[in-house]
């Protein structure tokens, strides 16, 4: 919306929001959320076009295009527990639209949602029989954390669905002429509103994908003293494979990834397409190995046991340039390590401690109630050398470029011997560790590199 109000400038532009607090935040100086040129986008917009507002109601009255961007996590109960979307902020906005609304608009899908959920908004919205005419859109969004501004500036693609009559034409073409004011017309996508739907969950699947093949190649690099970057860039030379996305890592996280995956799934499931359905989710499957693997690892190399060992983890935002944990692959690390009586303290450049403790809560059911020793065994640092000190590991968790330019030295000095660093992320430069003397595992290295089995 802030990239709108910056390109649109005859367009009022209203963010509308449940939370009191959350408003309070986008009308001040400090953000909720961090992301490179937001905050420089949104001072230059806010209170001219740009309006951050707790008035629903007024809001949706005034309003010819609504975009509907409310979250739909993974269902945590109930049918499709653990795999379906749970839509249920999607309907009740549906609802109100319906209830508040006297003048025709045009509803966005802005929410990653299942296919067919079109259909479900309309049927809310009819059912008012308030008279009023309803369009409904697909516009999802293919931004990465980290470089969202950038991708919103200049996207690859924008795609828009719609219904393929006179009004549901009409309809994606008000939308295309709003994104015309920045982004060149033959790369606006317009598509009906399944195939629209369907695209964001695939392109996450995909994506996803090609980051467990790769993960999964680590491990064989690991067993074969092959190079798993070496293996990358060989391959990602090809024009047909291409380089991004073949990075080896601990393994994916983020909001939207797994939980994509999982509906598509659910989806396939809902259509009896077994076999299609058991491929995608080995993709979850090999992620969650990924992360098995790793912090089976540590406990291995540090003599088969971490209980009462200081374990620093940098890094826990699921990447670099943004401080979002969810489904963040450190906390699924720490919290396999907790679960082995080690002592985890945790530097991260931009992640709050509630979001940390709210990430535990949420994904791994891991409260103070459930662990009582949570406290005394989890904490954070804002110092990196503060939470390496006295440490037996480091463990890089995510690819923040700070971590590269630490004096390891002095952090060398201060830890537990032997030393022992885990690059989960492979940023660090391994050789000049080791001469410090470290002892150094990454992930798809040699074994003769790394340190030995």
């Amino acid at each position: 919306m802030a990239m709108i109000a910056k390109h649109c400038p005859h367009i009022k532009v209203t963010v509308v929001d449940l939370s009191v607090r959350r408003i309070k935040q986008w009308n001040s100086d400090d953000l909720p959320i961090f992301e490179p040129g937001l905050d420089e986008c949104i001072q230059a917009v806010r209170g001219k076009n740009l309006f951050f507002s707790n008035e629903i109601d007024k809001n949706i009255d005034e309003s010819d295009i609504i975009f509907v961007a409310v979250n739909t996590p993974t269902k945590v109960y109930g049918m499709g527990k653990g795999f379906a979307s749970n839509l249920t902020n999607l309907e009740k906005a549906a609802r109100n639209i319906a209830k508040v609304a006297k003048t025709p608009k045009i509803v966005v899908e802005k929410s990653t949602v299942p296919v067919k959920t079109a259909a479900t908004i309309r049927r809310v919205l009819d059912a008012a029989n308030s008279g009023v005419q309803f369009q409904i859109l697909s516009n999802p969004e293919f931004l990465a954390e980290g470089t969202a501004m950038k991708d919103l500036e200049a996207p690859s693609r924008v795609l828009i669905g719609g219904g393929q009559d006179a009004a549901g034409l009409k309809a994606i073409q008000t939308l295309v002429d709003v994104y015309a004011n920045w982004v060149p017309r033959a790369r606006i996508i317009t598509t009906n509103l399944w195939s629209s739907e369907l695209s964001k969950l695939v392109a996450n699947a995909f994506l996803a994908q090609r980051i467990s093949s790769i993960n999964s190649i680590s491990a064989l690099c690991e067993k074969t003293n092959a190079d798993v970057d070496e293996v990358a860039n060989a391959i990602g030379t090809d024009p047909r494979i291409g380089s991004k996305f073949l990075r080896a890592s601990v393994g994916f996280g983020g909001s939207c990834f797994q939980k994509d995956i999982l509906n598509l799934v659910y989806l396939c499931r809902s259509y009896n397409l077994h076999e299609v359905a058991d491929y995608w989710e080995s993709v979850v499957k090999m992620n969650d190995y990924q992360k098995k693997r790793f912090s089976l690892r540590m406990v291995r190399t540090m003599f088969n046991t971490v209980t009462g060992k200081r374990i620093a983890l940098f890094g826990f935002a699921f990447k670099k340039n943004t401080g979002d944990t969810r489904e963040t692959a450190a906390a699924y690390i720490a919290d396999h390590l907790l679960k082995e009586r080690a002592n985890v303290v945790v530097h991260d450049p931009k992640v709050l401690d509630e979001d940390m403790y709210l990430e535990f809560k949420y994904t791994l059911g891991m409260t103070p109630e459930s662990f009582p020793d949570m406290k005394r065994c989890l904490s954070s640092e804002r110092d990196p050398y503060a939470a390496a000190k006295g440490a037996h590991c480091i463990a890089v968790m995510t690819e923040w470029d700070c971590f590269k330019t630490l004096d390891y030295e002095k952090i060398f000095a201060s830890m537990a011997k032997p030393a022992f660093v885990f690059d989960g992320r492979n940023i660090l430069d391994h050789e000049k560790l080791r001469k410090i003397g470290f002892e150094v595992y990454a992930i798809g290295k040699p074994a003769a590199i790394s340190g030995g089995c």
